[in-house]
């Protein structure tokens, strides 16, 4: 058993979910990556990831506008980071999977 995101339990691997506690600690499933909570967390995380995209054009409209406020500026810039914060933890828990994939496959 690991504590680590992605490490292997058992018959399973642990995987990062994209949502947190309610004390914003981690979530993990534990599993082969098929169950119903893996499939739901590759939902939310391509809804996060569309998002995260969506954002991004909002925030080159917003910018190329000089008229733009200071508070249109903190309300892009905590989105901004909110999507940021999602994408980082998609990024860690597939990268964590594709080191358990390895070269030849599943561990």
């Amino acid at each position: 058993m690991t504590g680590q995101a992605g490490g292997a339990v058992g018959c399973g691997t642990v995987r990062l979910l994209p949502w947190t506690r309610a004390d914003s600690g981690p979530c993990y499933a534990i599993g082969d990556g098929t169950g119903h909570v893996s499939r739901m967390a590759d939902g939310i995380e391509s809804i996060q990831l569309g998002m995260a995209d969506d954002l991004l054009g909002h925030a080159d409209a917003l910018l190329a506008d000089r008229r733009v406020t200071g508070s249109e500026l903190h309300f892009l810039a905590s989105r901004l980071t909110e999507s940021l914060r999602d994408v980082k933890r998609i990024a860690e828990s597939r990268g964590v999977r594709l080191v358990q994939l390895g070269p030849t496959g599943p561990r």
